[in-house]
């Protein structure tokens, strides 16, 4: 570009100054395109360091910013005032806006619509309505996507890992099999050569994947159902349907224990540390029968250890309590017990505890 264009354009665009002063005064360039504008616009943002993601415009509208782009030389600062204040003007005026076609539809209203109407609207619209599928993979349980490896292949698995967070590609390592980890971290270094296209069919591979599982009608798996009902179940019917279950699945029975948590489980799995906080909240009353029929209920193990967690005052004052009310009734203890145990859950929910996991703590002793 010459030297005087710069000159040549300022003198294009100046008028006398209206209080009759000699120097050149810019006035805006009212010919400029709407597309021009919009260059104009994402120009300045970009030196502003803004972070636009173009990436979701469709193809032929970011070719078109880029060859508008490339046509344009310089702006000068009346025309780029101008340009913002009608952009800026443009902005205030909006009341609300929508995502713009059926893809964006679906994106802003994943979740609240049922899988079912999503899919048959995604069905009818083609596959690539569904927007950009890495942000619905992203979204999914850790769980699912352990799920998802295990029946992909390694390649894919290490292109699923790399589109991940951090925290979210950690925890879906550490639920994978030490050998499987490693295979899909060491593919992970040979994804350099992956095309965004080869990334984008896999994704929309993925999704669709998700999107043909049948929905289910319940949000929880069936041990953890039957955990949840159990717990609040009285000891001697707990201890039948788990007999029952022992005998017809094992492998259901054993992740059903697993989903308990009674007043037996306390030494195993909540933290020492944590039980002058439950005793705080616990109703004084029922903690006594819970205590003085825990025993009887073979919880006496419990008993001891909430007794040694507590200040050796209190622990004193407990035990005479327990003897004063004697023997107590079966049923009484059941409920006091299941008062001490809603406390303990009520805490975990609200983030004031974390339980132990089992599992944790047999590979410890493994």
């Amino acid at each position: 570009m010459s030297s005087l264009a710069p000159v040549a354009f300022v003198a294009q665009n100046t008028a006398p100054d209206l209080a009759g002063a000699d120097r050149p005064r810019l006035v805006p360039d009212t010919s400029l395109s709407q597309r021009a504008k919009a260059a104009i616009v994402v120009r300045l943002l970009i030196n502003e360091g803004a972070d636009i993601p173009l990436e979701d415009l469709p193809a032929d509208l970011q070719a078109e910013l880029t060859h508008q782009m490339g046509a344009m030389r310089m702006i000068d600062r009346a025309t780029l005032a101008a340009v913002v204040e009608e952009f800026t003007d443009a902005l205030d005026a909006v009341g609300l806006s929508f995502p713009g076609g059926i893809a964006g539809a679906l994106d802003a209203l994943e979740g609240r619509i049922s899988r079912e109407t999503a899919k048959r609207l995604r069905k009818e619209a083609g596959v690539r309505a569904a927007g950009d599928p890495w942000k619905r993979l992203r979204a999914l349980e850790p769980e699912v996507l352990e799920e998802i490896v295990r029946g992909e292949s390694i390649e894919v698995a290490a292109v699923l890992l790399s589109k991940l967070d951090v925290k979210p590609a950690a925890a879906l390592l550490g639920r994978l099999p030490g050998p499987l980890a490693r295979r899909i971290t060491y593919a992970v270094s040979l994804t350099a050569e992956v095309t965004p296209a080869a990334v984008d069919r896999i994704g929309l591979s993925l999704a669709a994947q998700i999107d043909e599982r049948p929905e289910t009608a319940f949000g929880t798996a069936a041990a953890e159902r039957l955990g949840a009902i159990l717990n609040s179940s009285s000891t001697p019917i707990r201890d039948d349907v788990l007999n029952g279950l022992q005998e017809t699945d094992l492998a259901l029975a054993d992740a059903v224990r697993r989903a308990i948590f009674t007043f037996g489980n306390i030494p195993a799995r909540v933290d020492p540390r944590d039980i002058p906080r439950i005793l705080r909240l616990a109703d004084p009353v029922q903690l006594r029968i819970a205590m003085a029929g825990a025993e009887a209920q073979g919880f006496a193990e419990a008993r001891d250890f909430i007794l040694e967690n507590m200040s050796s005052r209190m622990a004193e004052q407990l035990r005479e309590e327990m003897q004063e009310l004697g023997k107590v009734k079966p049923a009484d203890a059941d409920e006091a017990m299941q008062s001490v145990i809603a406390v303990i859950r009520d805490m975990e929910e609200g983030g004031e505890l974390a339980l132990i996991d089992p599992d944790d703590t047999e590979d410890e002793t493994a």
